[in-house]
């Protein structure tokens, strides 16, 4: 795969999505989960999305269990809790793994192209952060406690 939109995903709904539906936009892709001390996030990246709605940008959000067991829900409870506790709309998608032999193909993707600390291509937390710019190449990656504003003018040098 070369670009983020060679992918296909599941949504929260169960239909198969195909990223190329997002050519040509820069996407920031996260791995999510609704019990966990970076929850409050959603809020920051629901602004990121209205703050763009009119640009070539959209959030991606991927649930993930991996990380202390904070997303254990089902799709349909995991979109009813984004959508009445922060008004998320914002493209969801069914919960995946970002580590291991089960990690989805867009997190092995995602991590041969950006490493974190040490070089690890392991995701450490909930709420880490890709960019991709809108040629669909990954160009950063940002730890979990880096809030969704703090990436802004990342976002603004894409869209340019």
């Amino acid at each position: 795969m070369h670009t983020v939109y060679d992918f296909t995903a599941t949504a929260i709904d169960g239909t198969e999505v195909s990223l190329d539906r997002f050519r040509g936009q820069a996407l920031l892709i996260v791995n999510t989960a609704s019990k966990c001390g970076f929850t409050g996030q959603y809020a920051g990246l629901e602004a990121l999305h209205r703050q763009y709605a009119d640009q070539p940008f959209e959030v991606l959000g991927f649930p993930c269990n991996q990380f202390g067991g904070q997303e254990p829900g089902k799709a349909a409870e995991i979109a009813a809790f984004c959508s009445s506790t922060y008004d998320v709309g914002f493209p969801m998608f069914d919960k995946i793994e970002v580590n291991g032999p089960n990690r989805h193909p867009i997190y092995n993707w995602l991590t041969q192209h950006k490493r974190g600390f040490l070089g690890s291509r392991d995701v450490k937390w909930n709420f880490t952060k890709f960019l991709t710019d809108r040629e669909g190449r990954v160009v950063a990656r940002f730890a979990p406690d880096v809030e969704p504003a703090a990436i802004a003018p990342e976002i603004e040098k894409l869209l340019a």
